[in-house]
């Protein structure tokens, strides 16, 4: 005859509670751990998005990639606040919306071509495209890795660095007129590259 179970026991040798481990504390750390997972799976589904949406927002996409670590921070900083089965990616928009005006605020030292009322504008109207400015994007990061590289240098230190014409000429030895004409023909096969891209 089979000895009876242990009191509290199921009868199958299995406890409710970890060895040595507190059950309520091992319940909190999965309830993290999920919440962690969560995160992770809407932002890296929603990413392409936001980023689209900041690049609209700022004039440079060395400013883009600054307020976008910065708005990576908050979201997951204040993801306690986000109600499961909302809206993530409106959410996610409101709050890199003032991470961008904040931004603007910090670099007040420097011109800056339009007021926040602006961008507020702005930042409407490229919410509701963002999906379509997520797939430009993707676009473009495709066939700017067709652009040979010592133009994809031009287009960084333009662009990216956001050096003027007359710098970017004087850096790489050419006349700044040359140096125009060259961003406009790359502007003109990127745009075409993106065409063809999206036709797809």
């Amino acid at each position: 005859m089979h000895g009876s179970p242990a009191p509290g026991g199921s009868g199958f040798g299995i406890s409710l509670q970890d060895e040595g481990g507190d059950g309520e504390g091992s319940v909190a750390t999965l309830a993290r751990e999920a919440r962690v997972d969560e995160f992770i799976r809407l932002f890296t589904s929603h990413e392409p998005r936001l980023r689209a949406y900041v690049l609209t927002l700022v004039s440079r996409w060395s400013d883009a990639e600054e307020v976008m670590q910065q708005c990576n921070l908050v979201l997951w900083q204040k993801f306690g606040q986000f109600q499961p089965g909302t809206n993530f990616f409106a959410w996610a928009c409101r709050i890199a919306r003032l991470e961008v005006l904040d931004y603007r605020k910090r670099r007040g030292r420097e011109k800056v071509l339009f007021g926040d009322e602006f961008v507020d504008a702005v930042a409407q109207q490229a919410a509701a495209m963002s999906g379509e400015l997520a797939d430009r994007q993707a676009a473009l990061e495709q066939c700017l890795e067709k652009v040979p590289p010592l133009l994809r240098d031009l287009l960084r230190r333009r662009y990216t660095d956001g050096g003027s014409v007359e710098a970017v000429a004087a850096a790489v030895g050419r006349s700044a007129e040359a140096v125009y004409k060259a961003l406009a023909r790359i502007r003109q096969a990127l745009f075409d590259c993106i065409t063809r891209t999206l036709a797809t």
